[in-house]
C-alpha cells in the first residue's frame, strides 16, 4: 500500500505531457475566439470556490498557462491537500488575454477534477476517523489520468492502493480458477514474483480459510456482511503472523463507519475515483491594460 499525502508523488506524473494532451484536444488549429481580443490585450483573473472542499491540481493548473505563455504569473492563496472554504481566492491569474482565454477551461478542468478526486477522499477518511482503518482507493480511474487521481487520493488524505497491473498481485476468482486453487494461485505468485506483494480477493469464511492456511500479505473481504467481517477479523487474529484486512463491496458514506468498527485494517472504495463529482470553481477576469 502506498503512503498518505505527499505533494513528491506528483513528481513521478508527467504533468507536462497530460496537459499538452488536453490543450491539443481542446484547441485543436487554434482558439478563433480568444483571436477576437487583441494581441497586447492583458487580463487579470481570479478563481473562487463556491463550495468547501480540499484542493488539488495546482501544478496541471500553473502547466497550462505555462505551455500557453511562460509570461503568464499564477499567484496561489492555497496549496494541494488543503482545506478551501466556500467564496475563498484560490489564485490569480495575470498576463496576455489571450492565452489565459484559451487556457482557461483546460486549467479549470484539471483542478476541479482532482480537487473533487481529493474532496471525496476525505469525506471517507473523515467517516473512520479515530478507527485505526485507513482508506484505501482503486484502479477505477479516468483513463491518462491514473497517477494523477491517485495523487488527489493522497491529497484527500487517503492511501493509494496498487498503482497498476505492475506493483501487486492481487488474485482474484478468474485468477484462482485459471490456477487451479487459492494455494496454487499464491504458490505461483510468489515464486513468479518474489518480492512483491500479494493480496488475495476471498468471497466467504470458507475461502478466508483456505487462504489463512498460506496467508499472504493482505486478504480482501469482497460484500462480507459485517457478521462476517467480525468473525474474518477475530480469525485471522489467531494467526501468529496476521494478515492485513482489507473490506471491500458496497461501501457508502453511510455504510463506511460500521465497516471500519469491525477491525479491518483497510476499506477500498472504488467511488472515491469512479463516481466522480468536479468541485465548482469559477474564473473572473477583468483588464490591466
Amino acid at each position: 500500500m502506498h503512503g498518505r499525502r505527499d505533494p513528491r508523488f506528483a513528481v513521478l506524473i508527467d504533468i507536462d505531457a497530460q496537459v499538452a494532451a488536453a490543450l491539443r484536444e481542446d484547441v485543436g488549429g487554434g482558439d478563433v475566439t480568444a483571436a477576437l481580443v487583441p494581441p497586447d490585450e492583458r487580463v487579470e483573473a481570479r478563481v473562487v470556490t463556491r463550495e468547501d472542499a480540499v484542493l488539488c491540481g495546482t501544478a496541471w493548473f500553473d502547466a497550462v498557462f505555462r505551455a500557453l505563455d511562460p509570461g503568464i504569473r499564477v499567484s496561489w492563496s492555497a496549496e494541494d491537500g488543503g482545506r478551501i472554504m466556500r467564496g475563498a481566492e484560490l489564485c490569480r491569474v495575470e498576463g496576455r488575454a489571450r492565452p489565459i482565454l484559451t487556457g482557461e477551461r483546460t486549467a479549470l478542468n484539471f483542478l476541479q477534477t482532482l480537487s473533487g478526486t481529493a474532496t471525496a477522499a476525505r469525506r471517507y477518511v473523515d467517516a473512520v476517523e479515530g478507527t485505526g482503518c485507513r482508506i484505501l482507493d482503486t484502479r477505477k480511474t479516468l483513463p491518462g489520468l491514473r497517477l494523477a487521481q491517485k495523487y488527489a487520493v493522497r491529497c484527500g488524505g487517503a492511501q493509494n492502493h496498487r498503482l497498476g497491473l505492475h506493483d501487486m498481485v492481487l488474485i482474484k476468482e478468474n485468477h484462482i480458477a485459471a490456477a487451479g486453487s487459492i494455494r496454487a494461485a499464491i504458490t505461483a505468485a510468489r515464486t513468479l514474483s518474489p518480492g512483491v506483494p500479494v493480496e488475495v480477493e476471498v468471497e466467504n469464511l470458507g475461502e478466508l480459510e483456505e487462504t489463512l492456511t498460506m496467508p499472504p500479505d493482505v486478504i480482501m473481504l469482497d460484500e462480507f456482511s459485517l457478521a462476517d467481517l467480525r468473525a474474518a477479523v477475530a480469525r485471522n487474529r489467531t494467526l501468529g503472523r496476521p494478515a492485513k484486512l482489507e473490506a471491500s463491496g458496497s461501501v457508502s458514506l453511510e455504510t463506511i463507519r460500521a465497516i471500519a468498527e469491525t477491525g479491518v485494517d483497510y476499506i477500498s472504495v472504488g467511488a472515491i475515483t469512479k463516481h466522480l463529482r468536479a468541485l465548482d470553481l469559477s474564473m473572473r477576469m477583468t483588464t490591466s491594460s
